[in-house]
């Protein structure tokens, strides 16, 4: 509990404080902070940059205090405030979904690429979490139609609620299933399979920030022994929902991109198979074609 006093602080000065207590678990305290008091004030970040000299009730400065004391915990900052922003557009998060991350925009713009080849393709988003790869897709493809598959509720519940806020409700199917469970005896045939599945080696979680570990969904990390459990599954069955001629993309984990490559090679069933980098120069999508 903060004392009396607190009533007279500045935003500059729980600014200043919540750098300070925040700077070993964070690696953009300032960032941090600023989110941070944006969420309490209700306001945007360019507002508290704007009003440093504004004073701040007790009640306000409370309720940034005790998100700094969360974030010292290591809760993850888009937990916190429940927001993140991923391909230009605000996703809502909270524990039960993986984080949306840079990253994963190269997928995204790499298959917003390959859209353009088909009139109005049909996109198969597996494992969705909070649905940014699917209302991406579904915001910036706009004749495409999108079928998002997860096996938890919780994650369905916040894809649906990303896709409504976003305007593309009409354009996306969520569906609760375990990878293809819920397609099998169908004929439904997709342009596009993309996903970015569980890679974490199972020893490897442990060594993980403690703001993934700790917080972040198990199920969406645990990719098994070698981290490449999910990647022969959806390579397995996932070509069986797929036309001749379109395409399975993947998001890998630094070092496992020759090796999704060859999973997909040594499947006999895709030919063109290409990796591409991210913005630090890391191997971090493979795409193949259907033969």
């Amino acid at each position: 509990m903060l004392t009396r006093q607190v009533r007279y602080l500045k935003i500059r000065d729980i600014i200043k404080s919540s750098i300070e207590q925040i700077r070993d678990i964070s690696s953009t305290p300032l960032l941090d902070s600023e989110l941070m008091a944006a969420k309490a004030l209700d306001r945007d970040r360019l507002y508290v940059i704007i009003h440093m000299d504004e004073q701040l009730e007790e009640e306000t400065a409370e309720r940034i205090q005790a998100m700094v004391e969360e974030r010292k915990n290591g809760r993850p900052l888009q937990y916190i405030t429940g927001h993140q922003e991923f391909m230009g557009l605000d996703f809502y998060v909270s524990e039960g979904v993986l984080i949306p991350r840079p990253d994963t925009e190269v997928l995204v713009e790499k298959v917003i690429e390959l859209a353009s080849e088909f009139g109005s393709p049909k996109i198969l988003d597996i494992g969705c979490g909070s649905g940014a790869i699917s209302v991406s897709l579904a915001k910036y493809v706009e004749s495409s139609k999108v079928w998002s598959l997860d096996i938890s509720k919780r994650a369905l519940e916040i894809g649906r609620k990303n896709a409504t806020d976003n305007g593309v409700a009409d354009r996306i199917e969520f569906i609760e299933s375990d990878l293809f469970q819920k397609l099998e005896g169908t004929d439904i045939e997709f342009e596009i399979i993309v996903s970015n599945p569980p890679y974490i080696r199972r020893a490897d979680i442990e060594d993980l920030h403690v703001q993934v570990k700790d917080y972040e969904p198990a199920g969406a990390l645990d990719g098994g022994i070698d981290g490449l459990d999910f990647y022969r599954k959806i390579v397995e069955r996932g070509r069986l929902y797929l036309i001749s001629g379109g395409y399975m993309a993947f998001e890998v984990g630094h070092d496992q991109a020759a090796e999704v490559a060859l999973i997909m090679e040594n499947s006999s069933s895709f030919e063109n198979i290409s990796i591409y980098k991210d913005l630090p120069g890391i191997d971090r999508v493979v795409i193949g074609k259907k033969i």
